[in-house]
């Protein structure tokens, strides 16, 4: 058993934790899986068919890796690479190709009819991916990349291909974007899902990234569960053998979003404001302790915050908050009334050390905006965040309440 089917087994098992091993955990390492078949742990991770024709690649990597990925597939076979599929067009499984397009030669790049203007939007946007993907990733100085390779083909809802034998159905889903593909490999009763599967609660609620799709996105794990796949090969983390748990994982994060859909939207149907619904929306528990759906990067509240985007806005129901004054404005009020933005702050101090961490960020921005060159009043906020980010389970929110300990309120 080679190490990345022995670290599959220990999270199934228990006996390690994605809490300790991060699905984006790179073993940057290739495992033959079968004859013709390999899985390259990565970030992102890629799937390898060595054909007659060439090379099949289902995803390729990020520009990070690309070079090590390249290597690693080397070690597997010397053909070029024939085709590749984009399961998405996040960069981290499209940026690999450019190491495997050397020497003139091409391959065949096919994706999602959506993924173009995704490209065309991170261009747009380079500026600002780069902002909140080195605050997600804990990576300052990250530099958004602004040159992608384009697909040569693209399809809408069904494609099938062919390659050296090799049979591919590949199917469109949406769920955490919107140009998502996963693929299914008949003959061999292997299903790369993409990021629709990552060892860890759905990335459905990123709070710093564009509409997901929590719906369509249950329903594309309900149908890729009645293929009775043998083998899953996922987004990020390792593998899963065996169908009876390929099934178990793909049904229960269907469960999972669905919940979580379905009671976000019976509130909103009973006119509940955006803070009654994510008090009252609540994911199993059960679910969460399952060692593929815990909270370690995304969590279930910001699933609900992006349902109530999707179908009712950016106004949270709070009358409030529709035309807000300045948070520097309301902050030097509230301030004023504390008895001074070092009250407050002692304030949130004391409610930090009571373990009410989510309280204490309030009052200490407030503090932090209406003083914000007092030093003392620095300090303590960032301490405050500092406790609030390691009492979190999620990659996202430890991100966010990291950088903020790190600068200043902007």
């Amino acid at each position: 058993m080679g190490s990345v089917r022995e670290l599959s087994e220990k999270l199934w098992s228990g006996e390690a934790s994605t809490a300790d091993l991060h699905p984006f955990t790179t073993l940057l390492g290739l495992e033959e899986w079968s004859e013709g078949l390999a899985f390259v742990s990565s970030f992102a991770n890629v799937v390898v068919l060595d054909t007659s024709e060439g090379l099949v690649l289902i995803d390729t990597g990020s520009f990070v890796t690309a070079q090590a990925v390249r290597s690693a597939v080397q070690g597997f076979s010397d053909r070029p690479v024939h085709t590749a599929v984009y399961t998405h067009g996040h960069v981290d499984h499209v940026m690999g190709i450019a190491a495997f397009e050397t020497g003139g030669h091409r391959a065949r790049v096919v994706a999602h009819e959506a993924v173009p203007a995704r490209f065309d939007r991170y261009k747009l946007t380079a500026g600002y991916n780069g902002f909140v993907n080195a605050r997600q990733f804990r990576m300052p100085g990250l530099t958004w990349p602004t040159d992608y390779r384009y697909p040569d083909e693209t399809y809408a809802r069904e494609l099938e291909l062919t390659v050296g034998g090799e049979r591919l159905s590949l199917r469109h889903a949406r769920g955490e974007t919107d140009d998502h593909t996963w693929v299914w490999l008949p003959e061999r009763r292997v299903l790369c899902t993409g990021d629709l599967f990552i060892w860890a609660s759905p990335n459905c609620g990123n709070p710093q990234k564009v509409q997901r799709y929590p719906r369509e996105w249950a329903e594309a794990l309900r149908t890729m569960a009645a293929l009775d796949a043998q083998t899953l090969f996922p987004g990020h983390g390792p593998p899963i053998e065996g169908a009876e748990r390929v099934r178990q994982a793909l049904t229960e994060t269907a469960e999972l979003l669905e919940t979580l859909h379905d009671q976000t939207v019976a509130r909103m149907n009973a006119g509940d404001p955006l803070d009654a619904v994510l008090a009252a929306v609540k994911a199993p528990d059960h679910l969460l302790a399952r060692p593929y759906l815990r909270p370690v990067y995304d969590e279930p509240e910001f699933v609900v915050r992006n349902l109530w985007r999707l179908y009712g806005g950016w106004w949270d129901g709070n009358p409030a908050h529709l035309k807000p004054a300045r948070e520097a404005r309301l902050a030097a009020e509230v301030a004023a009334l504390a008895g001074g933005a070092g009250k407050l702050a002692e304030r949130a101090k004391a409610l930090g050390d009571a373990g009410e961490h989510a309280l204490a960020c309030h009052l200490a921005e407030w503090a932090g905006r209406a003083a914000p060159d007092d030093g003392a009043v620095e300090a303590i906020r960032a301490e405050i965040y500092r406790r609030r980010a390691r009492a979190e389970t999620s990659l996202m929110a430890r991100g966010v309440f990291e950088t903020a300990a790190e600068e200043k309120p902007r």
